[in-house]
């Protein structure tokens, strides 16, 4: 008989590895808490300067909004020194909104091409010029673009809207009677120039966040570049993409001088976008404010609080719209 099998003992199983106690209490080292504590209350003091700036508009909108005799959202007059004062912000809403969304229209399809023509379809020798250029525009003032739009861009608009009169006159929107060509359009093609470099650059940038196994998976599977663009780089850029709009609208809705160089501004609302007339909120108060009564200030301190709740809702609204894609974010990826 052979020598039986001694049987062994199992090791014992592995003790979990030892706690670093030094490490442990590095998430409560004076310099963690500093951090934490400057964190949070750089985070609280933005709330309660939000608060303060919404608690003035709304108390000296309210002294205005009081003792006007018209209704505040659908008078179409601004005639603060009247006894009793007559004056509303729906001709000013309109051309704000508007000539936002002309800007909008116009700036987001070039700007995310330039993005995608920047990171995917440039050589490299025009990669860096182009974006240096870019850069360059977005810190150009506003009043330097007004100047521009005043100089240069009024007076060769008349061919665009002879054109737009000749073969899209009959809807109305694009009739014109003739005149100077400060319109709401205009505004809008300028505002869109304004906010042109700023949505390319963010959306370059977010472009350029797109992993590479996602484009090279693409690519493994036969797609085209263009096919790469469409199902890897815009799905994972689109919340990016969105945030860089809201940027852009930003400045748009709450943009003063450029378009008080352009436009000719009146209360009444023009069925044409290329019939001089209309106004916005940022508009009317750089026009009115240093001949404005004590009065006058608050009415239009009322206006501003319109703006600002119509940022906020932008943004709000931009927020919801990111957090539906949160499986596209760059920060899930």
């Amino acid at each position: 008989m052979g020598t039986p099998t001694q049987i062994t003992d199992a090791p014992p199983p592995a003790s979990p590895p030892a706690i670093d106690k030094r490490a442990a209490r590095g998430a409560t080292r004076p310099g963690d808490r500093i951090f934490l504590g400057l964190s949070r209350g750089s985070g609280i003091l933005l709330l309660v300067v939000m608060a303060a700036i919404a608690g003035f508009l709304t108390y000296r909108a309210t002294l205005a909004i009081s003792k006007d005799e018209g209704n505040f959202l659908t008078t179409f007059q601004w005639d603060t020194n009247l006894v009793p004062p007559n004056f509303g912000i729906a001709v000013l809403a309109f051309g704000t909104v508007v000539s936002s969304i002309i800007a909008m229209v116009i700036a987001v399809p070039v700007a995310v091409a330039i993005a995608l023509f920047l990171t995917h379809y440039a050589p490299r020798r025009l990669r860096g010029p182009i974006a240096y250029v870019i850069d360059l525009l977005a810190a150009v003032p506003s009043i330097v673009y007004g100047l521009w739009g005043a100089l240069v861009l009024v007076p060769h608009m008349n061919g665009l809207f002879g054109w737009l009169n000749d073969y899209l006159g009959w809807t109305g929107v694009f009739s014109w009677e003739g005149g100077a060509p400060r319109s709401m359009l205009t505004v809008g093609i300028l505002l869109a120039i304004m906010i042109l470099p700023i949505i390319t650059n963010v959306s370059r940038e977010v472009f350029r966040q797109v992993p590479q196994m996602h484009e090279e998976a693409a690519l493994a599977l036969g797609a085209t570049r263009w096919e790469v663009i469409r199902m890897a780089v815009i799905p994972f850029g689109r919340s990016g993409v969105i945030s860089a709009s809201m940027l852009g609208l930003g400045r748009a809705l709450g943009e003063t001088m450029a378009v008080a160089t352009v436009l000719s501004p009146t209360f009444d609302i023009q069925a044409s976008l290329l019939d001089p007339g209309g106004g916005t909120f940022a508009q009317n108060i750089a026009s009115k404010f240093g001949e404005a009564t004590e009065f006058g200030r608050d009415a239009l301190i009322a206006s501003g609080l319109v703006l600002f709740v119509i940022t906020l809702v932008v943004n709000g609204a931009a927020r919801a719209i990111i957090a539906r894609r949160k499986e596209y974010s760059g920060a899930n990826a």
